[in-house]
């Protein structure tokens, strides 16, 4: 008889077992991508690469759902370009250009004070100038009249990050280069597991950003060589940003080609994984994935140009 119940009760624990199990794999299955929406359609950049670039590789990570908020072009009637961001968990800044409706205003600053993630890809951090609560959001800008009225130039100096309130412009670049990136938080979700070096492929350096330099983390930094007409500074590339409840991820990375598969910059996989990481955290707070084997090393690039 106590066999006949042990086995009984060995019964009943194998099929408990396998109903946990069963859930936690439906669970997973059935997890939902992120909700992510791209905002693009104006830039002084290659917007009708990047934007399917990046759409590519988040969608082709699994983790994410994307659709666009393409706008009228330059100089065209803007008032119906209302978006709502409201579906959304992640928000990809890829515009740079006319100004958005105030309704469009509004939504994003109602977003990002609710709590809502959002990248702030290249050239996006150029956009406008004269608005402060995207100053915010951005931490640092470029370009568009930008100068020491925009807030100072921040970089990496002895240490830790510098302010400097200097006279000057907001925003330049050197030639187009190969160049290390260095790690400045090795804690973050975003980069924790990264190496200390990588190298990145050909790409713009942006330097002299100016703004309110709110930078929460700095997780990356690289040198502007004056070699490469630079700003002889090491300059803060990736970083997130210290605003109201939201999360945000900014990547000055990226500088889009002259077509999805001329387009160097983007298909490093350095700029990808980085990207990726950036845009879960930004959506989750946490980061999951796991680093892959082809990430660079720090004498040598690595190419994604089927971008995954």
């Amino acid at each position: 008889m106590k066999k006949h119940q042990a086995a009984i009760n060995k019964h009943i624990l194998s099929l408990s077992l396998m109903t946990i199990l069963s859930i936690v794999l439906a669970s997973s299955l059935w997890a939902k991508p992120i909700k992510t929406l791209i905002i693009t359609g104006q830039n002084n950049h290659n917007w009708e690469v990047s934007h399917l670039v990046i759409k590519e590789i988040l969608e082709n990570s699994e983790l994410f759902v994307v659709d666009f908020a393409i706008s009228p072009a330059k100089d065209e009637d803007m008032s119906s370009f209302i978006i709502d961001f409201e579906p959304y968990k992640l928000i990809v800044l890829d515009y740079n250009g006319d100004a958005w409706p105030d309704l469009t205003n509004k939504a994003f600053t109602e977003y990002v004070d609710k709590g809502g993630g959002i990248i702030v890809y290249h050239a996006a951090d150029n956009a406008f100038p004269n608005w402060e609560t995207y100053s915010q959001v951005c931490a640092l800008g470029g370009w568009e009249g930008r100068n020491e009225k925009s807030g100072p130039w921040v970089y990496w100096k002895d240490g830790a990050i510098f302010k400097n309130n200097g006279p000057g412009i907001g925003g330049s670049h050197g030639t187009n280069h190969e160049y290390p990136l260095n790690l400045r938080n090795s804690t973050h979700p975003i980069t924790k597991g990264l190496p200390q070096k990588w190298k990145h492929a050909q790409d713009e350096l942006y330097d002299r950003m100016r703004g309110p330099g709110n930078i929460g983390d700095l997780l990356y930094t690289a040198f502007s060589d004056i070699e490469t007409k630079g700003s002889g500074r090491e300059e803060p590339l990736i970083f997130t940003v210290d605003y109201k409840k939201a999360r945000i991820f900014h990547t000055m990375l990226g500088h889009a080609g002259k077509t999805v598969s001329d387009n160097i910059a983007m298909q490093c996989a350095g700029f990808q994984i980085t990207l990726l990481r950036g845009a879960e955290w930004a959506a989750t707070g946490k980061v999951k994935q796991k680093v892959p084997k082809d990430f660079p090393s720090e004498n040598k690039i690595s190419l994604r140009k089927n971008y995954k």
